[in-house]
């Protein structure tokens, strides 16, 4: 198909029934991008000899370099199948694990997807991920499996064999979905269950029949079939693909067959009885060759036979001859074979038309949006959506009808801000001059040049043609001089495009909208508002709402952006003039009914750091704006300021970093900086005391006690022995500096699969915490059925996961959690008459408080201090000052003495005070004072005394007492660090087996299990490695594996390092073992004191040892 003009664009965007919204998934290397090039080729926009090796979406020079796409991007496509014409708004998306919130991005925008999978390395970590995105955001995915000529060049495969592979990855893609699919019945039949009995049964006693919901379920339409026509077989790279309704319909005509009878029988068990002339079920059991192998592979075999493994020039003239294709005389004559192989397949089988026929027929269009989808994007956090006021769920109509009428409210989400240089916009670029400004210009210039020859100017002739033909009008030097000025300046200025899709509505340029942030109520908006108001009107401030004016909108092109004056529905744009408004993403809107959208489903959360500074001190301006710029322009990285100064910046991994730092010096900043070293992430907890030493002999009791006598010791150098106290079971009792509050606390470790709960839970407890907020400011708030069915949920785990005599009860005396009040360390009440509401109050809808005692009454003044004492505490540990993890604090005691004996004392202080200027006599009792000042300074003096808060003193202290008793208590127990871990997935093959085994080795890593990939050489391994020592771990292994061993690292989990960081021999056998200095490698020790000195701490190590050995060695002469 040849080009197409964007009036013919601006034409199809009328029509959202021929619109197809999709983007391409797939793992890293599996050819997303080269399949991209092969679709774009179709429309003229690259020659298709380049397709594969341009690389058009790929717009950056780090893209290029490192071969890998690093940021989605957009183009839009026109394809006609018979009569119809379609417009596909196409994203290309990374399969790199460090760019999964690119995918997230896409994904939002689109209503379909193309998943690529790579022929020989099959279903990868992260075709796993992007299938699970897919689903999580409703929309419908169809399935490319690329590469194929692999299977024939590579691994040598028969088409029967190859018929087999297949099979299996089309199983595997399968199962992951029957997976997903199988969850969703699961939840929405619990859900069900749930209204039906009513919220008040706890989930204990509730039995769910899942068979059920699973037999009535229809998930026939989700499976990848080639005779559903969801599937298609191609290379990319050779430009070639096909789906089995292209072999159906030809085969029909030769073989008088009806088409969909072939269409059935083409994939599957099925073979050809040329005998009978029929075709019969049961290849596989009569030894017979399928169907799909006898029709299909067999043919593309014998062509790369033909054309690549032999070469055989009358074979390959046979095979022009049959399929009815030219070639031109140069492409037959080229050395390289797949020169010759491109030109046939591009002709016989398009993979452009295969694949965008198959866009086209399976995938919805923006009128077919889910009801369920758009009710889930409206439901933001804890609402139900029938909660939402009634204006804002007739918006509901306007997403199913994707209306573009002038009555249709406008809503458009904004998944990414995308930077672009400010020259590359439309009206900065110059634009060609037309035949009458061409004439003109030489019109002006005879004039001018025979005004000059007149005078006698030649010098000022020359430079005047020469301005001429470099296209500029003829204008004064001074002007010239000007603009030129103007041009530099708006070269190093970068402009934010809002990367959006309108789902109703117009958009059109110079409106104006509304803003509409994530934490915007709309119920409060309305009641704020007049009830028909726009954004051009004059409006009384709203929360969370702000109005701005769209100055331009875009056609996204790729590399290239056309100008539009307005864009339906259902289409993906471009948005100028919001950078000032959205920081990442947002919902725009031009009704104050619209709720946000639900935040996006970022897979990889981002965990590398480091601390950024500029080479020289007088360009920090800069930097601060480089990385301001940074932050609103990557959907992942995060930029913040350390309480040390240091400019900090987030990424997800080492190739994000890299990427980052490359952007602030190149784009950004444009200055030269310099990054520290990564700056790793550690957790501290406790674990339960050893039973056997470091060479597992037994431990004895005096030990436990000798430890706990040495913490003491410890302990006793910094503090005064009076306010604290440590007994030999680790209760750590504390009193505050002025005597009027006693803390007693005890650290014990959580279980391993209660920390793991809490983690991964941490949205919920932070739901459950504004929850509770709400009910004691004696506000009422509707949550979701699933979002109280998961509450219940992690209630119920937390129970069953909490078993023994020292947990009784401990799920309802649950306190608080922290740090940041969701983390995963718990504060237990283990007080005697102090009954605080429950933290699973919501769910009891009963207040228990008030029968507590006057006791229970001043202390509940100050639980908000051992709150915040506790989330401090847990915030930064004394180990290093990282968070805690994994750690349960107890409180067994809790005294407040009574504050009147210091009004009281005050008093007495006072009427001192008053007698030793001579104003006043001291009276016998304090009961008949009477303080009367006469100076104004005496005056103040009392009126500071007297208007004391009551409690002020003693609740400051509490804080500062509260987190000095944790942070002794967790010293009580044995201590331990936590290290980040990565998931590491290497493919390799078996000749660099152990090269791989070393590396993993060296790096503190450890090999989890290794499988053979079937009936290929490919090994799959997977392993753990600390994210302290995984920099620089993928190029280590591509060395020392010559290139043939690729690592995807994710980030896993958090996992304690064994070794104790105060560890000390102390047995015989251990001295015996390790020496008197024991001065052998201790890995917690080692990051521990690299933490500690990265932050300032004291960090206690020798720096000279043996000091009499020492000699000064003479210089080289």
């Amino acid at each position: 198909m040849g080009p197409t003009t964007l009036d013919r664009i601006i034409e199809l965007q009328k029509n959202p029934a021929c619109i197809r919204n999709l983007c391409i998934l797939a793992h890293v290397d599996h050819g997303k991008t080269t399949l991209a090039d092969c679709l774009v080729a179709s429309n003229g926009i690259i020659s298709s000899r380049q397709a594969g090796k341009l690389r058009y979406l790929d717009s950056r020079e780090d893209e290029q370099i490192r071969g890998i796409t690093m940021k989605s991007s957009a183009i839009s496509l026109h394809f006609q199948e018979g009569d119809e014409d379609f417009l596909l708004n196409l994203i290309d998306s990374p399969g790199h694990v460090d760019f999964s919130s690119e995918v997230s991005t896409a994904v939002r925008l689109c209503d379909g997807a193309i998943v690529v999978v790579d022929a020989v390395e099959g279903v990868c970590p992260q075709t796993q991920v992007v299938l699970r995105q897919a689903w999580l955001e409703n929309i419908r995915p169809v399935l490319v499996i690329n590469k194929i000529d692999r299977l024939i060049v590579e691994l040598k495969f028969t088409p029967q064999e190859a018929y087999a592979h297949l099979q299996k990855i089309m199983e595997q893609v399968n199962a992951i979905t029957g997976t997903l699919f199988t969850s969703r019945v699961m939840e929405k039949q619990a859900e069900k269950t749930k209204e039906e009995q009513g919220c008040e049964t706890p989930l204990g006693d509730q039995v769910y029949d899942w068979s059920a919901g699973l037999e009535e379920a229809d998930d026939s339409h989700l499976y990848f079939s080639p005779d559903q026509g969801n599937v298609v077989f191609a290379s990319a790279l050779d430009g070639w693909g096909f789906s089995i309704r292209h072999f159906a319909l030809m085969y029909s005509e030769r073989m008088g067959i009806n088409p969909e009878v072939l269409l059935k029988t083409l994939w599957g068990d099925f073979y050809l009885n040329a005998k009978a002339k029929k075709i019969m079920k049961g290849a596989q059991v009569k030894g017979k060759k399928p169907l799909f192998v006898q029709l299909v592979l067999d043919n593309i075999w014998s062509l790369y036979n033909a054309v690549v493994t032999h070469r055989d020039k009358e074979k390959v003239e046979k095979v022009l001859a049959s399929l009815g294709v030219k070639v031109m005389a140069r492409d037959s004559r080229h050395s390289d074979p797949k020169v010759l192989l491109s030109a046939i397949c591009s002709q016989w089988l398009p993979v452009s038309q295969a694949v965008l026929s198959m866009v086209c027929n399976k995938l919805p269009s923006p009128l077919h949006i889910a009801a369920e989808r758009v009710e889930k994007l409206m439901s933001v956090g804890v609402r139900r959506f029938d909660t939402l006021p009634e204006r804002t769920q007739e918006l509901k109509n306007a997403f199913l009808q994707c209306s573009s009428n002038e009555n249709a409210p406008v809503i458009v989400f904004v998944s990414k801000m995308v930077a672009v240089e400010t020259k590359a916009l439309p009206h900065n670029k110059k634009r060609p001059l037309t035949q009458a400004e061409i004439s003109q210009c030489r019109e002006l210039a005879r004039q001018r040049h025979a005004e000059r020859m007149a005078a006698g100017q030649q010098n000022h002739s020359v430079n005047a043609l020469v301005d001429i033909q470099s296209g500029g009008l003829c204008k004064g030097d001074e002007i010239a001089t000007e603009g030129l000025k103007e041009s530099k300046t708006e070269e190093q200025r970068e402009t934010f495009i809002a990367f959006a899709r309108v789902y109703s509505g117009v958009v059109k340029k110079g409106q104006r909208i509304f803003i509409l942030g994530p934490k915007y109520d709309p119920a409060q908006g309305l009641s704020m508002l007049p009830e028909h108001c726009s954004p051009s009107d004059s409006l009384p401030e709203v929360p969370h709402l702000s109005c701005c004016s769209i100055e331009n909108i875009y056609l996204l092109m790729g590399r290239e952006l056309e100008e539009l004056e307005e864009v339906p529905s259902g289409n993906v744009l471009g948005i100028r003039g919001l950078e000032d408004f959205i920081l990442k993403s947002a919902t725009i809107s031009t009704t104050p009914a619209c709720p946000p959208f639900t935040p996006l489903n970022i897979e990889a959360s981002p965990i590398v750091r480091v601390a950024i500074e500029p080479k020289h001190p007088g360009e920090m301006p800069k930097l601060v704006r480089g990385m301001r710029l940074l932050n609103q322009a990557d959907p992942c990285a995060e930029v913040l300021i350390q309480e040390t100064g240091e400019h900090v910046l987030i990424t997800a991994g080492e190739v994000h970093l890299q990427r980052c730092l490359d952007d602030i010096k190149d784009r950004f900043a444009k200055i030269e900086i310099s990054a520290s070293k990564p700056i790793i992430p550690f957790r501290e907890t406790v674990v339960r005391p050893p039973k056997v030493d470091m060479v597992n002999e037994d431990l004895g009791k005096q030990q436990k006690v000798a430890v706990i006598h040495q913490v003491k010791d410890e302990v006793s150098h910094g503090h005064a022995t009076e306010t604290l106290h440590v007994d030999s079971s680790g209760l750590v009792t504390l009193t505050t500096p002025n005597k009027l509050a006693t803390v007693s606390v005890r650290a014990i470790p959580l279980p391993q699969e209660v920390t793991c709960l809490l983690e991964n839970s941490s949205a919920l407890i932070r739901t459950l915490e504004q929850v509770n907020m709400t009910l004691r400011e004696g506000r009422n708030l509707d949550i979701s059925v699933r979002t109280l069915e998961a509450i219940t949920n992690l209630k119920a785990q937390l129970e069953s996961k909490l078993q023994g005599r020292k947990w009784r009860n401990a799920v309802e005396h649950i306190w608080a959690f922290g740090p940041r009040r969701c983390g995963p360390n718990i504060l237990l009440n283990k007080l005697e008459g102090y009954q605080r509401p429950s933290f699973w109050q919501y769910l009891c809808q009963e207040d228990k408080s008030g029968k507590d005692g006057a006791q229970a009454k001043n202390i509940r003044e100050f639980d908000n201090s051992i709150v915040s004492g506790f989330q401090l505490a847990t915030l930064s540990g004394p180990m290093c000052e990282e968070p805690l993890m994994g750690v349960c604090f107890c409180i067994e005691r809790w005294d407040v003495q009574s504050l009147n004996w210091k009004h009281e004392n005050t008093f007495e202080e006072m009427a001192t005070f008053q007698e030793a200027l001579g104003t006043i006599k001291a009276p016998e009792s304090t009961d008949a004072l009477e303080v009367t000042p006469t100076h104004p300074s005496q005056a103040k003096r009392y009126q500071d005394i007297t208007s004391e808060d009551c409690y002020g003193h003693v609740s400051g202290q509490l804080i500062a007492a509260m987190k000095e008793a944790c942070r002794h208590a967790f010293q009580a127990q044995p201590q331990r660090l936590m290290a980040a871990m990565y998931t590491c997935e290497i493919m390799t093959t078996a000749d660099v087996l152990g090269k791989v085994y070393g590396v993993v080795g060296k790096r503190e890593g450890r090999i989890l299990h290794e499988e053979m990939k079937e009936g290929t050489e490919i090994f799959i391994i997977k392993a753990v490695v600390p994210v302290a020592e995984s920099f620089g771990f993928a190029d280590e292994i591509r060395k020392k594996t010559s290139g043939r061993a690729s690592p995807q690292m994710v980030f896993s989990h958090w996992e304690v390092i064994s070794s104790d960081p105060y560890w000390v021999p102390t047995t015989e056998e251990e001295y015996l073992h390790f020496g008197e200095k024991a001065d052998s490698s201790n890995q917690a020790l080692k990051y521990m004191n690299a933490v500690r000195r990265r932050k300032g701490l004291y960090v206690e190590e020798k720096i000279v040892e043996h000091a009499e050995k020492q000699r000064t060695l003479s210089k080289n002469k």
